[in-house]
């Protein structure tokens, strides 16, 4: 690539697009994301030397081109596949890859950390950080920004400016205005005519003149940039970047330009390159679609028509939508709030239903969880809708804010346990371990979408403390709901049976009941008859339930889709507690294994957590000294 001419590289950049298209139509995945980022690809590869100079992508799923640019092209068929490329760039994937990043906002701290290691050592390579205007909106991306300025390292920081704040899911009706006042700031950034004439007399001044002049010039510069139309850029300059912008992301010429003035500086300390892009840029069917087709399942890439498969149920995500509608109807002080994903929690159907009692606060969960706090502290039923993975972000506030203050705040925690595809970066193996731990909050987990409307229910009328309950990625089992789909409270700690049985009991938590209710069928056929009984809750935990399981039953064995330290390590200190493991009870926990469990088919990583039917049966007769029929089901 660094011997092609601009002519070549705009080519290049025509082909990577529709190679793009090509290789997503077949396994799905993100596709504007990358899209939107082809000629800036093609010239960080052109101008920079990975894997010596570090390029960090901010949100990953824009790396797609990059992966493609640096020798993976022949494996993209196996994008997000078990035992595939991983869909975000992943460290152990390859050299080229500097930086895991498939949450977001992390990019200026991890290059600045690489940019001083880089120092201390003596090297002189160069570090990017690409993030993009969505990811630009958490606090991480300021706190680094400010540190920058302070160490004054060599950094260059891209800022993908698509005016996208939030995914274009965020409404129903197509991508939603852009959330806080970042996105006005950076919409007055317009490199007026005005503007650049002031700027080059400044900068000629400096070289006719030099010496102290510099510092005239500067200020010149700022002044300029605060006072004619471009007063957004005088926010990086104060906290010490060097503001270079707005550029055309889809100009590659001015693109490798730039970036080779800025590679060729001596010193230049850290400098943002702010870049207008477009999401599905080049892709008509793309740039047309109301979600600009960010996330995409296999489709046909002249119309751009997807394959959805047709489920005879709704998503779980859908099913606590619906449920939280019908509790707003009757309850006006309930609220929703998610940190820019609204069609990823549902909320964008709340957003169309009740328009002023939904919040998208970007990418921000600290923020989220914090403000939800204050809607609690004022009256409010504030519900805030975040994956189990993104609310690790705002984990301090969940116990500080929240907790601590037994502020009813409601988390409803989507895509919990093992979530396909996406991967281990947004899979949700921590959230019954870290919350459950938290003395004033409720834990609950659904079996079945059913559970999950009376669990919603549930929460709206626990109002003197937090609670939360986690659900998984995926489609409901057909569960009978209840009437006009809205929940009836559950009384707060009490768990059911689903099957008597005698000898064994399996205690699910969560919707791995499902595989539990499995098991049992299957021992069935071999004459073990099984009690399986759905806990409901962590905490409070039904000890009465657990108490009649252990003393009726030989074996008893916990199953969760979850991390050590859950739901089993709650059950298991209660038995220890009440003396009941000094009989001859025998107990066990299954729970995810200690590692992470790569991206693939959802029943792959079930298989290989341990957790399915199959693997509950056979724990279940290796407990009954019957191992060779165990190895059966292995």
């Amino acid at each position: 690539m660094k011997n092609l001419s601009t002519q070549d590289l705009e080519q290049l950049a025509a082909e990577l697009r529709m190679d793009i298209v090509h290789s997503v139509s077949q396994t799905g995945g993100h596709l504007s994301s990358s899209l939107g980022v082809v000629e800036l690809s093609v010239a960080l590869h052109h101008v920079f030397s990975t894997p010596d100079d570090k390029i960090i992508w901010d949100v990953g799923h824009q790396a797609y081109p990059h992966k493609i640019l640096t020798g993976r092209r022949s494996r993209m068929h196996t994008m997000r596949k078990t035992s595939g490329l991983a869909g975000f760039p992943k460290r152990d994937e390859s050299v080229h890859d500097a930086f895991g990043v498939g949450h977001s906002s992390t990019s200026i701290s991890a290059g600045l950390g690489m940019a001083v290691a880089r120092d201390l050592l003596g090297k002189d390579n160069n570090i990017i950080s690409v993030i993009g205007d969505g990811a630009m909106t958490a606090g991480q991306a300021y706190e680094a920004m400010n540190n920058a300025g302070y160490l004054d390292a060599n950094l260059i920081v891209i800022l993908n400016d698509n005016n996208q704040v939030s995914l274009p899911t965020a409404t129903l009706d197509g991508p939603a205005t852009p959330v806080g006042a970042l996105s006005s700031a950076l919409t007055k950034l317009q490199a007026s005519t005005q503007f650049r004439k002031l700027r080059e007399a400044a900068k000629s001044i400096t070289k006719q003149i030099g010496g102290q002049t510099h510092e005239v010039a500067a200020k010149v510069d700022e002044y300029a940039r605060g006072m004619i139309s471009a007063s957004g850029s005088t926010l990086f300059e104060e906290l010490g970047l060097y503001y270079i912008g707005p550029v055309d992301g889809h100009n590659v010429a001015d693109l490798v330009n730039i970036f080779q003035r800025v590679k060729a500086m001596p010193a230049p300390g850290p400098v943002l390159i702010h870049i207008m892009t477009e999401k599905g840029k080049g892709y008509p069917p793309a740039e047309a679609a109301a979600d600009r087709m960010h996330g995409v399942v296999k489709f046909d890439p002249p119309t751009g028509q997807q394959f959805k498969t047709k489920s005879p149920t709704l998503s779980y995500t859908q099913y606590f939508a619906e449920s939280l509608i019908k509790e707003a109807e009757t309850d006006e002080k309930i609220v929703a709030i998610h940190a820019a994903m609204g069609g990823g929690t549902g909320l964008n159907y709340f957003q169309k239903r009740f328009p002023d009692r939904c919040f998208d606060v970007g990418i921000a969960e600290q923020h989220a969880v914090t403000f939800a706090a204050g809607l609690a502290a004022e009256g409010l039923k504030p519900f805030c809708a975040i994956y189990s993975t993104f609310l690790q972000r705002g984990y301090d506030q969940v116990v500080h804010d929240v907790d601590l203050q037994k502020l009813p705040v409601r988390f409803a925690m989507d895509r919990a346990g093992l979530v396909g595809a996406d991967g281990p970066t947004h899979c949700g193996a921590f959230d019954i371990t870290y919350m459950a731990c938290l003395p004033n909050m409720v834990v609950m987990a659904p079996s079945d979408e059913a559970e999950l409307m009376h669990m919603v229910a549930t929460a709206a009328v626990i109002d003197d403390r937090p609670s939360c309950f986690r659900f998984p990625r995926g489609s409901g089992i057909g569960a009978v709901l209840p009437a006009h789909n809205k929940g009836t409270a559950i009384e707060i700690g009490k768990g059911r049976i689903l099957m008597e049985g005698s000898r064994v009991a399996i205690l699910g938590y969560g919707s791995i009941v499902q595989q539990c209710v499995g098991a049992a069928n299957m021992l069935k056929t071999r004459d073990i008859s099984v009690t399986v009984a759905d806990a409901r809750f962590c905490k409070p935990l039904d000890t009465e339930l657990i108490k009649q399981l252990a003393e009726e039953h030989e074996i008893l064995i916990t199953v969760e889709e979850g991390s050590i330290g859950g739901f089993g390590s709650h059950v298991s200190h209660y038995l220890s507690l009440s003396g009941i493991l000094d009989g001859p009870l025998k107990l066990r926990a299954m729970v995810l294994p200690d590692r992470y469990i790569d991206h693939g088919a959802p029943q792959d990583q079930l298989e290989e957590a341990g957790l399915s039917s199959r693997q509950i049966s056979a724990t279940v007769l290796s407990l009954l000294g019957r191992p060779k029929e165990a190895l059966q089901f292995i």
